[in-house]
C-alpha cells in the first residue's frame, strides 16, 4: 500500500507541473491576484446574467472595483514576506547571513518564510565554520613552516650544523606536516562521502591486540612511558569496516596518551551489549569537562592535549567514522573515558511490504 500511495503521489505531482500556467508571464504576485479576482467576478456575472437576467452593469463594475482595492490591500500582506526574501537573498549573496525575514502567518508563505530562516542561519554556520576551518588550517600550518624555514635558514647560514638532532627536529616537523595534510584529506572525503565502508563481520579482540601494539610504537617515541591496558570478551564481534575502525581506535589512543600524565595508563575495554559492540578508550588524565563535552569532536579542538603534536583533526575524523557506521561516540563520565557504541553484526534485511 506505501508503494501504491508513492505512485499516486507522484503522479498527482507530475500531472500538477504538467497543467498551464497562464499567469506565469505576469511578474507581480498582486497583479496576478487582480486578474484572478476579475477572472472569478467575471464567470459569476456571466452566469448570473445567463441564468437569473440582466444585472445592472454600474452596480456590477463598483462591486468588482472594490474588490480589486480590497484584494490589493490584503495582498500587501500576502507579497511582503516574499519581497522581504528576495530582498534577504541579494543580500546573502553578497555574504551577509544575518538578515532573517519575519513570519507570522500560518499559510504556505508563512511556511516559507520559516524555511527561509533555518537556511539563513545553516548558511550562516556553514560560513563561520569555513572561515574557522581556514584559520585554524593556516595556523596549524605556519607552526611547523615556520620552524622548518627557521631551521633551514641556520643550516644555510652556518649557524647550525645538520648534526642528527637537528636533522631530526628536522623530520618531526615534516611529519607534523605530513599529518595534517593527511587528516584534512581524510576529513574531506569522509564528509563528501567518497569514502565507501568496506563492513565485514570480525572479531574485535586481534583487531584491537594490533591498534595497540602500533600505538605502543609509536606513543614510546615520545617518552612519556604510557602503559597500555586492554579487556576484550575473545567473542566479540563487530560489523564495520576494519580498516576504518583501525583508524578510530588508533586516533584515539594517541589522544588518550596525550591527555594522560607522564607514566599513565590507558585503558581499552570491548565488550557486548545486546546486539551492539561497546569499546571503551579511557586514560589517568583530569578529563574533560562537561561543559566542553559536547565540542570535543569538533574540528582543531584538542581538549587540553598536553603534549601539542597532534592535529586537532583526530576526534573529528572518528566521530564522522562512527556516524557513517550508524554508532555512537560520546564522552562518558568521569570525563576521561570516550565511549564507542557500534552494531556487533549486519543487520538484518528488511521485508519488503506486500502491496
Amino acid at each position: 500500500m506505501a508503494a501504491v500511495r508513492a505512485r499516486l503521489r507522484w503522479t498527482a505531482v507530475r500531472i500538477s507541473a504538467a497543467l498551464p500556467r497562464p499567469l506565469d508571464p505576469i511578474r507581480s504576485i498582486k497583479l496576478k491576484l487582480a486578474v484572478l479576482l476579475t477572472f472569478a467576478g467575471g464567470i459569476g456575472f456571466v452566469f448570473f446574467w445567463t441564468q437569473i437576467g440582466w444585472i445592472p452593469p454600474r452596480t456590477t463594475l463598483t462591486a468588482l472595483l472594490i474588490a480589486l482595492v480590497c484584494s490589493q490591500l490584503l495582498a500587501h500582506g500576502i507579497t511582503l514576506p516574499l519581497r522581504d526574501m528576495t530582498a534577504a537573498a541579494q543580500r546573502m549573496a553578497r555574504g551577509d547571513y544575518t538578515v532573517r525575514v519575519r513570519a507570522s502567518s500560518r499559510d504556505e508563505v508563512g511556511q516559507l518564510a520559516e524555511a527561509f530562516n533555518r537556511m539563513a542561519g545553516d548558511l550562516a554556520a556553514a560560513d563561520r565554520q569555513r572561515r574557522d576551518l581556514i584559520a585554524n588550517v593556516s595556523h596549524e600550518l605556519r607552526t611547523p613552516i615556520t620552524a622548518l624555514n627557521a631551521l633551514l635558514e641556520n643550516l644555510v647560514d652556518g649557524v647550525a650544523e645538520p648534526d642528527p638532532t637537528t636533522l631530526r627536529t628536522a623530520l618531526h616537523q615534516t611529519e607534523r606536516l605530513g599529518r595534517l595534510v593527511t587528516d584534512l584529506l581524510d576529513l574531506s572525503s569522509i564528509e563528501a562521502g567518497a569514502t565507501p565502508l568496506d563492513r565485514e563481520e570480525f572479531p574485535i579482540a586481534p583487531l584491537v591486540a594490533e591498534v595497540v601494539a602500533e600505538a605502543r610504537v609509536m606513543i614510546a617515541a615520545l617518552g612519556r612511558g604510557i602503559r597500555f591496558h586492554t579487556a576484550t570478551e575473545p567473542d566479540a564481534t563487530a560489523h564495520a569496516d576494519r580498516a576504518r575502525l583501525h583508524q578510530v581506535l588508533l586516533n584515539l589512543l594517541d589522544n588518550a596518551a596525550g591527555h594522560g600524565p607522564t607514566g599513565g595508563e590507558v585503558r581499552l575495554r570491548a565488550h557486548t551489549v545486546g546486539d551492539d559492540i561497546v569499546i571503551d578508550v579511557e586514560d589517568d588524565g583530569p578529563g574533560i569537562p562537561p561543559a566542553q563535552r559536547a565540542t570535543i569532536f569538533d574540528r582543531f579542538t584538542r581538549g587540553g592535549r598536553t603534549d601539542g603534536g597532534g592535529t586537532g583533526l583526530g576526534l573529528a575524523i572518528a566521530r564522522w567514522i562512527v556516524d557513517l557506521h550508524g554508532g555512537t561516540i560520546a564522552v562518558t563520565d568521569p570525563g576521561s573515558r570516550i565511549r564507542i557504541v557500534l552494531p556487533a553484526a549486519a543487520p538484518a534485511a528488511p521485508r519488503h511490504p506486500k502491496e
